[in-house]
């Protein structure tokens, strides 16, 4: 039995909005869609082309999109070339796209992107891991072909999230130093799209579920382009429908709800149409997976039931592709998180493709999601990277420049992945570091803004070990502790007796000083694959899988601690340096995603831990 809400009465009319909010293009009965991925041609930007966009570029390269370019040509100049890099291809408008308004989306240009069609700037963005879209109607004819130039800046600063900073050497050289241990891929590393929607279309859309007992509730806010009138209807997976109800803000029951789970996801499928004079003028559908979250004392409840988050700390993050989406390796690295038993995962350390989310909506993985704000702690990778320590929050280093840049990527992260079931909580930073002076002004605000654009989701960050309880200047501020402890490997190396009292000591700290659920977002140890030993022998495969049981032996022990995910899912590029030897090693699978000794190790807690929940 369904019980929905119909009206009988003229719907009332949505508010428009001037500025879109990035719903992502899609196929309906009133929007067409074309992917432009493939090969286009591709230079280095050159004082002796200032202008690239005003002609065909003149060069013999060309790169794959979606992909990073730093691995792609033997060419060491591209490879670490600082500064803007130029994609263009010819595009052909679909003929029958008259009437319609014509949308060019960068799914992400990192770190900054700008767009031209033939030799007229129409887009420009900063933030390298989120999505923009400009309006080209007025500048091309449907039918004809244009000229489409995108150029991206892979520049980092004090006023980028991430932070960092370029030295110019002795040679002449642009040299970009950056404070996070993963390399600076660049390039437009996601897919890039050419899409048609009405002139009234519907413009974007919150949805936030409750349970009754047993009803789902699914209240719909939406907005559209231009005055119109709305209508939602909400279908169950079978395609039956379980609730309609009109207006811009609208409120579905739905009786005997099915509720997405983890391990269980399951989704309805939610229509909005857009209607002038009675008449559908644009439809829009997406998923909605009706769950609830909330933290209860040192509990993470989803639907009401406690949650023990099991899984990794990931990268997008693989050879030749650097951070360039592959649906080959989404597909099996979700097996290989399913093999192992895990059933979450962290964006770390900056916004996943949105493939991703999506697989995870229905695949039941609970994620967290986190900004790319890694890098506030000038003084942490110093002596990894080579760049120099700074204090890090003053006005020459993080400063105003870069809460404003933070606070905007939370607006855009928030806009894309509002609506993703798979979401359950917000990171808005990654190793922070918040025992600095200066560290509460600069996040407190940024707290605020998130519960504001999200009243619906927990907000967490990821605390550094060199900020342990006491010395910590935000952690009340949030709702979630996330923590990273390397302690057998960066502290008490290869001592795990001494690294499992230091851990369990801490872990009681944050226990009684918060009352908070307490996850650990990062832990483990770098390891070569085939090096072996029968003593505590840091890098090999035996040492990483005693550091696996000495943590989870102290994570049993302590009741506040309600998830645990390793650092890391894979081996993955760092910048060059003698201190990783070709990247990071902690990944549990090698870059090429084989299994180290700690993946079956990890199978077998973790599956039992699935089998005891189901």
């Amino acid at each position: 039995m369904t019980d929905h809400t119909t009206s009988t009465t003229e719907p009332s009319r949505a508010t428009p909005r001037r500025k879109a909010t990035m719903l992502k293009p899609q196929t309906s009965a009133t929007r067409e869609l074309v992917r432009l991925d493939g090969l286009w041609r591709f230079a280095l930007d050159s004082a002796d082309v200032p202008e690239p966009w005003a002609a065909p570029l003149d060069t013999p390269l060309e790169a794959p999109v979606p992909a990073s370019y730093n691995d792609l040509f033997t060419d060491p100049r591209i490879r670490e070339h600082v500064g803007w890099a130029w994609y263009q291809r010819s595009v052909r408008v679909p003929r029958g796209w008259a009437g319609d308004r014509v949308i060019v989306r960068v799914d992400a240009a990192t770190h900054e992107g700008v767009v031209y069609v033939d030799d007229v700037k129409v887009a420009e963005h900063v933030g390298g891991y989120l999505p923009f879209e400009a309006d080209i109607t007025e500048h091309v004819t449907p039918g004809a072909e244009f000229r489409l130039t995108i150029g991206v800046d892979n520049e980092l600063t004090m006023e980028t999230i991430p932070p960092g900073t370029i030295e110019v050497a002795a040679d002449g050289r642009r040299v970009q130093r950056y404070f996070h241990d993963f390399y600076n891929y660049a390039g437009l590393a996601r897919s890039v799209w050419l899409a048609s929607r009405p002139a009234v279309h519907v413009d974007d859309v919150t949805v936030v579920t409750e349970l009754e007992g047993t009803t789902g509730i699914v209240r719909v806010d939406t907005v559209v382009s231009a005055d119109a009138a709305v209508r939602a209807t909400l279908r169950d997976a079978s395609g039956t429908v379980v609730g309609t109800a009109d207006g811009a803000s609208a409120t579905i029951r739905v009786a005997d709800a099915t509720l997405w789970q983890p391990g269980a996801a399951y989704l309805y499928q939610l229509t909005l149409e857009a209607l002038v004079d009675g008449e559908v003028v644009d439809e829009y559908a997406l998923p909605v997976g009706i769950r609830t979250i909330e933290v209860r004392g040192a509990e993470f409840l989803i639907n009401g039931e406690p949650f023990y988050f099991t899984g990794f700390g990931k990268h997008e993050d693989t050879a030749v592709r650097g951070k360039g989406h592959d649906d080959a390796y989404l597909v099996h690295d979700f097996q290989l998180m399913d093999w192992i038993g895990a059933n979450s995962f962290r964006t770390a350390h900056y916004p996943y493709a949105e493939e991703v989310m999506e697989f995870a909506d229905r695949h039941g993985i609970v994620v967290i999601d986190e900004t790319p704000a890694v890098g506030l702690n000038l003084g942490l990778i110093g002596g990894i990277t080579g760049a120099p320590k700074l204090a890090t929050w003053s006005p020459g280093t993080i400063g105003d420049a870069a809460q404003a840049a933070h606070a905007q990527v939370l607006r855009e992260l928030v806009a894309r992945d509002k609506n993703h079931p798979s979401v359950v909580m917000w990171s808005i930073t990654n190793e922070p570091a918040s025992n600095e002076e200066g560290a509460r002004e600069y996040f407190e605000p940024l707290v605020q803004l998130t519960r504001e654009l999200d009243p619906s989701r927990p907000v967490t960050f990821v605390n550094v070990m060199m900020a342990p309880a006491g010395t910590d200047l935000v952690a009340d501020l949030f709702d979630v502790i996330c923590l990273n402890r390397y302690y057998g490997w960066y502290v008490n190396t290869g001592d795990l007796a001494a690294a499992e009292a230091g851990l369990e000591t801490e872990l009681r700290a944050w226990e009684s000083l918060y009352g908070k659920p307490l996850i650990m977002t990062e832990y483990g140890a770098d390891t070569m694959p085939g090096v072996h030993s029968v003593w505590d022998q840091p890098w090999s495969e035996e040492y990483q899988t005693a550091v696996l049981d000495m943590f989870h032996r102290v994570h049993d022990r302590v009741p506040a601690l309600v998830g645990e995910q390793v650092w890391n899912f894979a081996d993955f590029q760092t910048s060059a340096g003698i201190f990783r030897v070709d990247g990071n090693k902690k990944g549990v699978f090698t870059r090429d995603r084989k299994p180290k000794a700690a993946a079956h190790a990890l199978r077998t807690r973790w599956t039992a831990m699935r089998d005891r929940a189901s």
